[in-house]
């Protein structure tokens, strides 16, 4: 195995461990009532989780639903150790998932075919589908799992799976930027039968969000690499390669990349459908 088929673009992900008892207590974790920053030095051995029916396996849950806060998505850093994985990996049948691979190599079998997972592969995985997961590599596997709960819409059935790589992806400029901010988009953003949408959000050095973005998506973040600073409501965030920011609807946002090299993010949000709406007394 070669270092690119094992690393790919070199994005950071968790491997455990415990700082020294000489350590400072001190970090940059927050949570308030409207985002959430979970700094890469949190992500521990002892805030890992196990899950059933996954062999050689841990997941750092990075994002969960909560009432009051962000409800729509959960999101894993899933480690899997050579041999391991899952014959049962989703539980909830109406539960669709997005995979993105940041280290490692192995094998999502969907519907009975084989597809390879190296670094930089996304997989999208409708709901009601059988698939299952397996590290047949040397190395651990490492990759997010978005997890969310479909809502289908009558007339339209589900989306389709995809499977492709990052580096098959054209980025996407934004207008009005020079190509110094760009998406990178796994999905077709005009299919109205996909509930959600999982970007890369890449800015080069110096670039800037412009604008107080404030919008009903939730969003979830994670920087695969670079550095920046991060408007999250009424706060400016140093963030880097490795942390996770947890935004609710409406949280206002907005960034400037720090250099000296690019910054780019994973990013999901929930679109396309319209908000559900409370149901008066009598369930009319």
């Amino acid at each position: 195995m070669t270092g690119r088929e094992g690393r790919g673009q070199g994005y950071y992900a968790p491997a455990g461990g415990l700082p020294g008892q000489d350590a400072l207590l001190s970090g940059r974790a927050v949570f308030t009532e409207a985002y959430a920053v979970i700094p890469q030095g949190v992500m521990t051995d002892i805030v890992t989780s196990a899950l059933p029916f996954w062999d050689k396996t841990r997941a750092w849950i990075i994002a969960r639903p909560m009432s009051g806060f962000a409800e729509t998505f959960s999101q894993y850093i899933v480690e899997v150790a050579p041999g391991g994985g899952s014959e049962r990996p989703e539980p909830d049948p109406g539960a669709e998932a997005a995979l993105f691979v940041v280290e490692g190599t192995g094998r999502v079998t969907l519907d009975g075919a084989d597809h390879p997972l190296t670094p930089d592969d996304f997989a999208y995985i409708p709901p009601g589908r059988s698939w299952a997961l397996v590290n047949d590599g040397s190395v651990p596997l490492r990759f997010h799992w978005l997890r969310k709960a479909y809502e289908p819409v009558d007339g339209l059935g589900p989306p389709d799976p995809v499977f492709v790589n990052e580096r098959d992806v054209a980025p996407h400029p934004m207008p009005e930027t020079e190509g110094r901010w760009s998406t990178t988009r796994f999905f077709d953003h005009d299919d109205m039968r996909l509930d959600m949408h999982v970007t890369i959000v890449n800015l080069e050095p110096g670039a800037v969000i412009p604008f107080l973005e404030t919008h009903v998506m939730e969003h979830g973040l994670y920087v695969l690499e670079g550095k920046g600073v991060y408007r999250l409501n009424r706060d400016w965030v140093e963030v880097e390669a490795g942390d996770f920011m947890w935004l609710r609807a409406f949280c206002p946002q907005a960034c400037y990349a720090g250099g000296p090299g690019r910054f780019r993010y994973l990013l999901y949000k929930d679109v396309n459908r319209h908000p559900r709406l409370p149901r008066a007394w009598g369930g009319r």
